[in-house]
C-alpha cells in the first residue's frame, strides 16, 4: 500500500503542465512553428521510424520543443538511440510521454455459469529524447530544411483533403460554425480571412466538429446547452484535433481569438478530472484519423504510442543489449530524407 502510495500520478502530472500553460495564456496545442529541420517546418513530432507520435504526447512534445529550443521534430528512447549507433549525452534527462492499451481479463461468472471477458485499461509512462540530446545517429537525423512546396501547393493540397471528407460547406456570414442538426458548415469566404492558412485552419476546426455528428463518430460528453462542461470539451477537441490537422497538412496554426473565451471553461473542467485532457486527446486523433481515412488510397494508421523496445526506467535510460538497425518506413517522412 505505501508504495502504491508513492507511486507517480501520470494523468495528475500531464493535467497540471496542461493548466499552468493555459494559466500563462498559452495553448500548447498551437505550436511556434520552427522551419530549420528538414522534416519540414510544421509537423507533428515524430518516433525514430519517422512515424508521428498520437494523442496528449503530441501536445508533451510539442510543449518540451517549445520549452527547450528544439528544431527538430524527432524524438526516440535511449535503446532506440542505441539501436541506431547514437548515444544520449551525459546529463540529458528524458521527456515523458504515455502510452495506454488494455489487457483481457477472463473470470467466471457463477451466476450465469459462463466465462466473461473484462478488458482492464493501463497506462504506462516511459521517457524519449531528442535527436539534439544525441550524438552519433545517421545524418538524415540531422539534416537542415528543405524547401517545403510554395504555399499555394500546400493550400490546394488541403482545399482537396476537406473536400475529400464530404463535409457539406457554405459560405457566408461573419462567423465560422458548424450546425449538428444541420450537418453543415458555414464560414465566411475564403477572402474574409488574413490569409488562406487562416481560412483552411478555422475550416478545419469545424470540420473536426463535423466528425462528431451521430452518422460519423456520435460525440456528445453529455452536452446539453452552450457553455457546459460537455460544450467545453467538444471545443477542446476541436481545438487539439484542429491543430494535429494542420500540423497533418503543413499549415501554421493561430490563435483564434473567438476562441479565447474558451479559456476558462477548459480550464474548469481540467481541473475538475485530471483524465480530461487524455479524453479529449485521445477524441482529437480519433477526429483526425477518421478525415484522414476518408481520403483516397488511404493507409490505416500505425499502432499506438509503444516504447516499442521494452520498459524505460524512470529516468528515460535502458540498459544495452543487441540491436540491429531498424529500418525507416518507405512512406515515412526520415525514409524520404534518407533516400
Amino acid at each position: 500500500m505505501k508504495r502504491d502510495a508513492q507511486k507517480p500520478d501520470v494523468y495528475a502530472e500531464i493535467t497540471n503542465r496542461i493548466i499552468e500553460q493555459l494559466e500563462k495564456g498559452v495553448r500548447p496545442w498551437i505550436k511556434p512553428w520552427n522551419a530549420t529541420h528538414a522534416a519540414g517546418p510544421i509537423t507533428r513530432p515524430l518516433k525514430h521510424d519517422g512515424q508521428p507520435y498520437q494523442g496528449v504526447n503530441v501536445l508533451m512534445l510539442w510543449m518540451e520543443a517549445d520549452r527547450k529550443g528544439y528544431a527538430a521534430p524527432i524524438w526516440m528512447t535511449f535503446k532506440q538511440a542505441q539501436e541506431l549507433g547514437g548515444h544520449v549525452r551525459k546529463g540529458e534527462h528524458g521527456t515523458q510521454v504515455v502510452y495506454a492499451n488494455a489487457i483481457t481479463k477472463t473470470e467466471h461468472n457463477d451466476a450465469t455459469g459462463e466465462d466473461e471477458e473484462t478488458r482492464i485499461p493501463y497506462m504506462k509512462s516511459y521517457h524519449v529524447f531528442n535527436v539534439e540530446q544525441i550524438d552519433g545517429l545517421p545524418g538524415h537525423f540531422y539534416a537542415k530544411t528543405e524547401r517545403q512546396g510554395p504555399l499555394p501547393e500546400r493550400i490546394a493540397h488541403a482545399e482537396a483533403f476537406l473536400a475529400n471528407t464530404g463535409a457539406r460547406v457554405e459560405h457566408g456570414g461573419d462567423s465560422a460554425v458548424y450546425f449538428p442538426d444541420l450537418d453543415l458548415i458555414r464560414l465566411p469566404p475564403l477572402e474574409a480571412f488574413r490569409d488562406a492558412e487562416s481560412y483552411y485552419a478555422s475550416r478545419g476546426h469545424e470540420t473536426v466538429h463535423w466528425t462528431r455528428h451521430p452518422s460519423r463518430l456520435n460525440r456528445d460528453f453529455g452536452r446539453k446547452r452552450w457553455g457546459d462542461a460537455g460544450y467545453a470539451m467538444e471545443e477542446l477537441v476541436a481545438e487539439i484535433g484542429s491543430a494535429f490537422l494542420c500540423a497533418d497538412l503543413g499549415l501554421s496554426l493561430e490563435p483564434r481569438e473567438d476562441h479565447a473565451a474558451y479559456a476558462a471553461s477548459w480550464l474548469k473542467v481540467l481541473k475538475s478530472d485530471k483524465r480530461a485532457i487524455f479524453t479529449a486527446s485521445a477524441a482529437a486523433q480519433k477526429a483526425v484519423a477518421y478525415l484522414h481515412s476518408l481520403q483516397p488510397g488511404h493507409t490505416p494508421d500505425t499502432a499506438p504510442d509503444a516504447p516499442g523496445d521494452g520498459p524505460e526506467t524512470p529516468g528515460g535510460e535502458g540498459p544495452p543489449f543487441p540491436t540491429t538497425t531498424p529500418q525507416p518506413d518507405e512512406g515515412s517522412r526520415l525514409a524520404r530524407l534518407e533516400r
